[in-house]
């Protein structure tokens, strides 16, 4: 049996039975390019539907770096060819498996798989994080990822070397017996061909659920989830298709338009159909039916057009309806501006993670459940695009641990701080032990957005990584992935200060390079990179008991302790309590989370702590002009967590003149005005947040009228009405009457002389 025989066969076998199958194609390259060459040439599977994912433009189907993989997104493909004999991207391959159809083969190209674990490619490159080098990356990932590919149903394997096939990856499935069309529902809103067109029952549910969008009265927003292929993207096309064919417009935006190809299929085929019936033979007045690539035009004025995210975002106000297509591939920031819309739905991937972490499901579902919209809910499980039980889903899952949960939650129910050991999880562990890497994994997937297949290679293979938990009775219930950071050379110090970049050191990254102190990398760091605690564990005090053992292990080793995360008033308060403080807030907001990213360190060493001094001073310093210019929408909730967890000996110095606190003074207790010179109330203001604001009895209502007027110079009317004052004068009013205790506690003689004279005021 030659490689083409057995690519046959694999075919044969996975069209039968609508699966997939997956041939390793192990060896010297050129050897896999002529059997890959010689498989295409036999198959009977059209050019266009064939993809190779590698560096090389080798063949003449379509070529995707894998860098470029996200672009099958939304897509899908008879045959996938993955060149890794280069590298391999733990993240590019969790998309490309996702793009083979059913009846498909997933083609891959390796090296000799006894070999491949030693060899070291691009992506092991990028794990060589300065001062470590390639030769300390190890290959733990790829030596579990050539044991689940001989040991999964469903993958043949081809030593090409040797001219042998080690296996023929036939299962020999008994049939399967036909499925029934799912009849459509008795009350239905949408026609009757739009269920007809459903595959399965669970695409009949959801496209259900759009007909709550019909609904003009209310705010209504549609969530579809599922695991890839269970045809979430065709039941919102035939949604929007329904939506069209009644004379709505229907706006649709994906990451790339290739991505909504589905939907925009499903919607074409269902408007053509629908247009049909409709004309009955009778076209005289007729409305032609439009039907491309982006936009489709129905007879009855309705539409279904694309539009990039950007653009949709400012085209809201002229949609009836929205739909977003791979949500969980755009930004939170964009998720957010997209709940403008009255009427919206969202489909995405569960365990995809497609490209952009888990920021949906743990980021932007928090924002979804805060908004006006009445939200409905549907999760897909039968897949369509290929049958139940598929082997190669069942094997990327557990190759890439895409399905990795926390233990249930009896095992950990009871777990205290008391009653957990503090345990190592070194990776040759993690390797030999199934359930620990799942369980740990599991933990940062569920309960952090940025946690994807990649990490799962960091986890095993990174030499500035290692791992932390708590565990009780040997299950994970909080886990904490630290990076080491710094004890960097002059050499490094001097390139990064002059532009360059270096990875894995984001903390010394950014004091150097965007805050100019050359010394940052000098001193040794530990970053808690993630820290994870289980969802029935929670709120008993064992993040932070995770977070008192690792100090009290590297401590000896480390200078300082950071962390850097996107900055909710939570998080801050949860840092600050365990002994961090802010250095520094990005400029800029995270795609991912759509939020401001706060700096913080815990210094454990004199030099440690001169890095974390002089950093949090300039920080003070440089708040209150930060607001009015980059920060100028920072949450104030957010603002005011920021400065309570800057260190109280940061706080700037009043060197206000007596004129200054003269102006401050009068607006607080005389006839002064806050406008005539903001700048010494800016200073006063960061004063009172970095020192004990509780020694002041402010409100949070008048802390967040110190943040949107003071700080952020936020127009009075529009802060008026956030903080819902009746008037612009009254607002006024209430920003003096927050400054009169400040007075009270850091005013100079010049200051109390105008308080003492307008107190005693008639």
């Amino acid at each position: 049996m030659n490689v083409v025989d057995v690519a046959t066969a694999l075919r044969d076998e996975a069209t039968e039975v609508g699966e997939r199958r997956l041939l390793a194609l192990a060896g010297d390259r050129e050897r896999g390019y002529d059997a890959l060459a010689s498989i295409l040439d036999t198959l009977p599977v059209p050019i266009t539907e064939t993809s190779l994912v590698g560096p090389d433009d080798r063949l003449r189907c379509e070529q995707l770096s894998q860098a470029n993989a996200g672009e099958l997104l939304g897509t899908t493909r008879d045959v996938i060819a993955v060149d890794a004999h280069d590298e391999l991207r733990p993240n590019a391959l969790g998309k490309v498996v996702g793009a083979v159809d059913g009846g498909g083969l997933l083609l891959f190209l390796t090296p000799p798989l006894d070999e491949w674990p030693d060899r070291r490619g691009g992506f092991d490159a990028s794990l060589a994080v300065p001062p470590f080098e390639l030769t300390d990356v190890t290959g733990r990932f790829k030596r579990r990822l050539v044991e689940t590919l001989r040991a999964h149903r469903g993958i043949a394997i081809v030593d090409l070397d040797r001219g042998q096939v080690e296996d023929d990856g036939l299962t020999h499935p008994a049939p399967r017996p036909a499925t029934g069309v799912p009849a459509p529902p008795a009350d239905r809103r949408f026609p009757a061909a739009a269920y007809e067109a459903c595959l399965t029952a669970d695409q009949a549910d959801a496209v259900a659920a759009f007909e709550s969008l019909s609904d003009a009265a209310d705010d209504q927003a549609v969530v579809l989830e599922a695991d890839r292929g269970r045809g979430k993207s065709s039941a919102a096309g035939l949604a929007a298709g329904a939506f069209a064919a009644d004379g709505e417009d229907v706006l649709v935006t994906a990451p790339a338009a290739r991505n909504a190809r589905e939907l925009f299929d499903r919607a074409g085929e269902l408007c053509e159909a629908l247009a049909a019936d409709g004309a009955d033979g009778d076209t005289e007045g007729w409305d032609p039916l439009t039907v491309e690539s982006r936009r489709i035009e129905t007879p009855a004025g309705g539409t279904v057009r694309f539009r990039e995210p950007s653009a949709a975002v400012d085209e809201l106000e002229s949609a009836d309806i929205v739909v977003v297509d791979e949500a969980a591939a755009l930004p939170v920031a964009t998720l957010e501006s997209l709940l403008a819309a009255d009427r919206v739905a969202f489909a995405t991937t569960i365990h995809g993670y497609e490209g952009a972490g888990r920021g949906f499901s743990v980021r932007f579902r928090d924002r979804l459940a805060e908004s006006d919209h009445e939200v409905t809910d549907r999760t897909l499980v039968e897949p369509i695009r290929y049958a139940a039980g598929d082997p190669v889903e069942v094997w990327a899952f557990r190759a890439l641990l895409l399905d990795a949960r926390p233990p249930v939650e009896p095992l950990v129910a009871d777990a205290a701080p008391e009653n957990v050991d503090y345990r190592h999880l070194e990776p040759d562990d993690l390797l030999a032990d199934e359930r620990l890497l799942r369980e740990a994994f599991g933990l940062l997937v569920l309960a952090h957005y940025r946690t994807e297949p990649n990490d799962l290679a960091r986890l095993l293979d990174a030499p500035n990584l290692t791992a932390r938990a708590l565990v009780r009775d040997g299950h994970v219930v909080s886990v904490a992935l630290l990076a080491r950071e710094g004890a960097l050379s002059n050499e490094t110090r001097a390139m990064m200060y002059e532009g360059g970049r270096v990875r894995g050191n984001m903390l010394p990254d950014v004091l150097t390079s965007q805050l100019r102190d050359e010394a940052a990398g000098e001193p040794a760091g530990l970053r808690v990179v993630r820290i994870a605690t289980h969802h029935a564990a929670r709120s008993r005090g064992l993040g932070s008991r995770l977070l008192e053992r690792v100090r009290e292990e590297f401590s000896d080793s480390a200078d300082w302790l950071g962390t850097g995360f996107g900055a909710t008033p939570g998080l801050l308060d949860f840092w600050r309590e365990n002994g961090y403080r802010t250095v520094h807030v990005s400029t800029t907001r995270n795609d991912a989370s759509g939020e401001y990213s706060s700096l913080m360190l815990a210094p454990t060493s004199d030099a440690g702590r001169a890095l974390h001094d002089r950093h949090a001073a300039w920080f003070a310093r440089r708040f209150a002009a930060l607001c009015s210019d980059s920060l100028d929408d920072l949450d104030p909730d957010v603002g005011r967590a920021v400065l309570r967890s800057v260190d109280s000996g940061a706080g700037p110095p009043l060197d206000l003149t007596d004129h200054e606190w003269r102006v401050v003074a009068g607006a607080a207790y005389g006839p002064g005005l806050f406008d005539v010179d903001p700048g010494p109330f800016r200073a006063l203001v960061v004063r009172y947040f970095v020192d004990d604001p509780a020694a002041v009895d402010l409100t949070a209502r008048e802390e967040r009228l110190l943040i949107l007027r003071a700080l952020q110079s936020r127009a009075w009317p529009a802060v008026a009405e956030f903080l819902d004052y009746p008037s612009t004068g009254q607002c006024m009013q209430a920003l003096g009457d927050a400054f009169r205790p400040l007075v009270d506690r850091y005013g100079t003689d010049a200051a109390l002389e105008v308080r003492e004279r307008f107190a005693d005021d008639p």
